[in-house]
């Protein structure tokens, strides 16, 4: 069973390593810069929170390091795998293998109890369905749900279905988990209780954290803050 994060790529090498990274888009016919020049390195066992205001970059990099966006130029490796070089296959696999993520508002299967959203992860990677279920299981425990294996998104709380979220995100032991705004939409109670999961699982496991959010709170849990304006790092 694989719970501890699975390091392959150059010993004492970093999980993140931007260099000069760009993406521009188009809005409105008008080239909106969303990353200009972005260097980040992450080096294995950190938990980085990303700050900045709404609009700065934040959701575009997070997109960028999980091989959901390409940048336009510039230098981006995680987990040793070269994005700018990498077919859709392999970054399809560095999803499945390396990198977990986490969304702020998690579009569970509706269908699917916990134990299921946790364990259909693990069967993409070619995991057997018997030992699928048994890190789900685990997983779930390991974030206070041992007690809502079967229940469905209908049933659980927005904190329980964040709760499912991280622990599909840590299923299979990725060396990244990418987290958009974790915690946007819980209260206080319930933030803080996530925080608290978030930096256990960061500690116990050694998974590396990018964490893009608005919330001071999250702050308290890092090892680093950068802080990103107008695309680009202003500190951190």
């Amino acid at each position: 069973m694989t719970l501890r994060a699975e390091v392959d790529f150059p010993a004492g090498g970093p999980v993140v390593d931007l260099r000069g990274v760009t993406r521009t888009y188009q809005r409105a016919g008008a080239p909106v810069q969303a990353l200009r020049g972005v260097d980040l390195c992450v080096q294995p066992g950190e938990l980085v929170v990303l700050m900045g205001p709404s609009g700065c970059g934040k959701t575009t990099l997070l997109n960028v390091l999980g091989g959901l966006d390409r940048a336009d130029s510039g230098s981006v490796h995680v987990a040793g795998v070269d994005l700018m070089a990498a077919s859709q296959g392999q970054l399809d696999g560095l999803r499945q293998r390396h990198v977990g993520i986490m969304l702020q508002s998690d579009n569970l299967l509706s269908t699917a109890t916990a134990t299921e959203q946790v364990a259909l992860r693990l069967l993409a990677r070619g995991v057997g369905w018997r030992a699928a279920r048994a890190e789900a299981v685990q997983l779930l425990a390991q974030v206070g749900l041992a007690d809502r294996l079967h229940h469905r998104p209908d049933s659980l709380s927005g904190g329980e279905q964040q709760r499912v979220a991280l622990a599909r995100a840590l299923a299979g032991g990725p060396q990244l988990v990418l987290a958009d705004e974790p915690t946007g939409e819980l209260d206080s109670d319930t933030t803080l209780e996530m925080i608290a999961l978030i930096a256990r699982s960061n500690r116990q496991l050694g998974t590396s954290f990018v964490i893009a959010t608005h919330d001071p709170l999250l702050a308290t849990g890092a090892s680093r803050v950068v802080r990103l304006r107008d695309g680009v790092v202003e500190a951190g």
